[in-house]
């Protein structure tokens, strides 16, 4: 079962770039930086394009802190384009395709009845050790402001208190 301060589960997807190319993603691709990792259920919804955009506008502030983003549904790579393409525009990270649902599996997101996942958000440290996670049902969106400062106050080593953000003090080392 994957748990917090475990390796994070290895994964190979084929996944739409920024630029609009097909190419195979894996997590030992991104070895030596941070990886926020975001599983949602459908292309072509309601809730998830608003997610996928908020972490788009935020990109520029993930890459200052050394991580990178990937996004996952089940839809396939041909989704994922079509949809770019058509109402959801340019984003700044790749949309992989879990259209096997293993890696959904792997990450305890996928929903097996309705064959898609949750809304899991994972942080995963340069050694892929997995040091943050969030699962919740599909319905409401995540924030990704909250994505940025769990990021933040991982990357602190430090004791962060409750609402902790940048600039304010720490309880000091873990």
């Amino acid at each position: 079962m994957l748990q917090v301060a475990s390796s994070a589960p290895e994964f190979t997807m084929q996944a739409v770039m920024p630029d609009g190319e097909f190419k195979e993603v894996k997590l030992s691709d991104y070895k030596g930086k941070w990886v926020v990792l975001f599983f949602y259920p459908l292309d072509f919804t309601f809730v998830c394009p608003t997610e996928i955009t908020a972490f788009s506008k935020l990109y520029d502030q993930f890459k200052d802190l050394g991580a990178e983003v990937i996004g996952v549904s089940i839809d396939s790579v041909f989704s994922h384009d079509a949809w770019i393409k058509g109402s959801l525009g340019e984003i700044a990270y790749p949309l992989a395709s879990d259209i096997t649902k293993k890696v959904s599996d792997d990450y305890n997101v996928l929903l097996e009845d309705a064959g898609i996942a949750l809304r899991g958000t994972f942080i995963i440290d340069p050694d892929g050790i997995l040091q943050w996670q969030i699962v919740h049902s599909t319905g409401v969106g995540r924030s990704t402001e909250e994505v940025v400062r769990a990021l933040k106050a991982i990357q602190t080593g430090d004791l962060c208190q409750a609402d902790w953000s940048e600039g304010k003090d720490t309880l000091g080392k873990a």
